[in-house]
């Protein structure tokens, strides 16, 4: 079922996401910039099967994602339960094509960004991929997520990011420790918006290969991650994919 007058939000399996296309998206980020209050950012969170399955499984997840001010779906199995669900998600924006995306909009508006997570040195490798290309984009620092997520060095980064007062924060640490961060210290920052990234900074900076072209196409970008890492991955595609299908279906047929 659709919610709100505008139908701009779609909830599956009790979990919103928002109906936006990419420009009305980056047009809605720049929006909840311009309405910063100081330690009061807004919130954008990524749908995928594997969240809205974290999301059940964690109830201060569940709430956190419907209180989020923005919801970008990066899932092709998300757009194909809306469109089960007789509810189409207009676009699916993969943090591989939309970091891109949205770098050029930054550069154009003037909005400046900092990168948080990934391993040593990836998000600074991001930053210099992304300069290369839109050479004015403001890139105000980064940082690996291999930090003490509590205490003295979790204040040190914290502090760090406030002095620069970047527009947009992206956390890119993994699901669902990057939104349990972000809940935990979301009044400490000053910044504009959050966005958590998971995985991003290592395709922004070229580290990790994409699925092949057709795969992209058709929705199968999580059996060429499932084939890479089949261990790690048994449990989210294997055992999560189904699950979150069968949620779908009680959804339509029972409401």
């Amino acid at each position: 079922m659709a919610v709100g007058m505008d139908n701009t939000e779609v909830v599956i399996n009790g979990c919103k996401v928002s109906n936006y296309n990419q420009s009305e998206l980056l047009h809605s980020i720049h929006q909840e910039v311009l309405r910063k209050e100081r330690f009061d950012p807004a919130i954008m969170l990524s749908a995928n099967i594997h969240g809205f399955n974290q999301a059940h499984k964690h109830p201060w997840l569940m709430e956190m994602n419907n209180n989020a001010e923005l919801i970008r779906n990066d899932s092709a199995g998300i757009k194909l339960a809306g469109k089960i669900l007789g509810t189409p998600i207009r676009e699916r924006m993969t943090w591989a094509d939309f970091g891109w995306d949205l770098a050029e909009y930054c550069e154009k508006e003037g909005l400046s960004l900092y990168f948080l997570g990934n391993e040593e040195g990836i998000a600074e490798k991001a930053k210099q991929r992304m300069k290369e290309r839109y050479p004015d984009l403001k890139i105000l620092g980064t940082h690996h997520g291999f930090f003490k997520k509590q205490g003295e060095e979790n204040e040190k980064i914290i502090q760090e990011i406030n002095q620069l007062q970047p527009d947009i924060l992206i956390v890119g640490f993994g699901m669902p420790l990057q939104e349990k961060w972000i809940r935990d210290n979301r009044v400490k920052l000053d910044v504009g918006i959050i966005m958590t990234g998971g995985n991003c900074f290592n395709f922004l900076a070229g580290t990790e290969s994409r699925a092949p072209e057709w795969m992209h196409e058709n929705g199968l970008e999580w059996l060429y991650r499932f084939i890479k890492e089949p261990v790690r991955m048994f449990d989210r595609y294997v055992i999560g994919n189904p699950l979150f299908f069968l949620r779908v279906f009680e959804q339509k047929f029972f409401g």
